[in-house]
């Protein structure tokens, strides 16, 4: 373990893996890419936790795809909340944003609201983008439970070729000068369906195997759920356990390989040039409408930043779009 001691504590995503029985996990640990994120709003407390939280998901589940471009997690919901999307690209980049009604969400009162009240009626989608060329994987699931965790794991039970287990955390703590400042975590721990062929002998004679070993892999499989649930929120985003100590203490006994983590950050992939793109596709009578005072103000949903474009600005991108 020495060779992982000198890792960052915060805003990695450790993966490790079970032996002998191959169940593979994630644990990810998020610190200032969280506090970045919530830092640029000022949503309510119930709203930026499961933000936080949300964000610290889909760190853990993209880190379990092969895939170039964006995984994205999105609610939507007749609640309070009506939507919140938590994105991550494929370097590492995270973001993540969500639309609310602060009055409703006022009424809610104190503590963590479970994800029906805070949320309503609605859906939770996943989404792999990767690129013009190519065709986007989605999947979606109806909102079922009390947790997003729970919501989460609502989607894995209806597919065939992904089983996990969750846990995730998130945790807000005042500034001695005012403010707070965010830390969220997320464990997860996942069992992939044995491989076989069942048109050839050796397919048939994999399928022997497994049949008996179903029942010592299924052992396996609620041991380690049961150990992954023995972590306490607060371990999961606490600054002063790194995180592949925690993933020792759950796992030493039953023998787990730590790899190297994988960084993350909070970047907004938010331009001036990209908003300019929209504007030039727009026709002329469009952006006249979305004027206010003479000026296209265009607000980034995820990074709060605004970009103005006045008519010079307009007139240039008319004349730069000109054949």
């Amino acid at each position: 373990m020495n060779t992982l001691s000198n890792i960052p504590t915060d805003d990695i995503v450790l993966p490790f893996q079970i032996e002998p029985s191959g169940l593979r996990g994630r644990l990810v640990r998020l610190g200032a890419s969280v506090d970045a994120i919530l830092g640029q709003h000022d949503y309510p407390l119930p709203v930026a936790t499961a933000l936080a939280e949300m964000v610290a998901l889909s760190a853990a589940l993209a880190a379990t795809l092969k895939y170039e471009g964006v995984f994205n997690l999105q609610i939507k919901g007749d609640g309070p909340v009506r939507m919140m999307v938590a994105d991550v690209t494929t370097d590492g980049a995270v973001r993540g944003y969500a639309m609310f009604d602060a009055d409703k969400v006022a009424a809610l009162g104190e503590g963590q609201p479970s994800v029906p009240r805070l949320f309503g009626a609605g859906y939770l989608a996943f989404t792999v983008d990767q690129g013009q060329d190519t065709e986007r994987y989605q999947g979606i699931v109806e909102l079922t439970g009390a947790t997003l965790a729970e919501c989460a794991h609502h989607y894995f039970r209806q597919s065939e070729q992904f089983q996990a287990g969750l846990k995730v955390a998130a945790v807000a703590r005042d500034r001695p000068g005012g403010g707070r400042s965010w830390r969220a975590g997320a464990l997860m721990v996942q069992r992939l369906p044995p491989e076989n062929a069942q048109g050839s002998d050796e397919g048939r004679e994999a399928t022997r195997v497994v049949d008996l070993l179903a029942e010592d892999d299924e052992d396996n499989w609620r041991r380690a759920l049961m150990l992954a649930g023995s972590a306490t929120s607060a371990e999961l985003v606490d600054p002063d356990l790194p995180a592949w100590k925690l993933v020792d203490r759950l796992f030493l006994a039953e023998g787990v390989k730590i790899y190297r983590p994988t960084a993350v950050e909070h970047r907004c992939r938010c331009s001036r040039e990209r908003v300019a793109n929209v504007l030039q596709s727009l026709p002329a009578d469009d952006v006249e409408h979305l004027k206010v005072d003479g000026k296209v103000e265009v607000r980034c949903e995820f990074c709060n930043r605004v970009h103005l474009f006045d008519d010079g600005d307009l007139a240039a991108l008319r004349e730069s779009s000109s054949p």
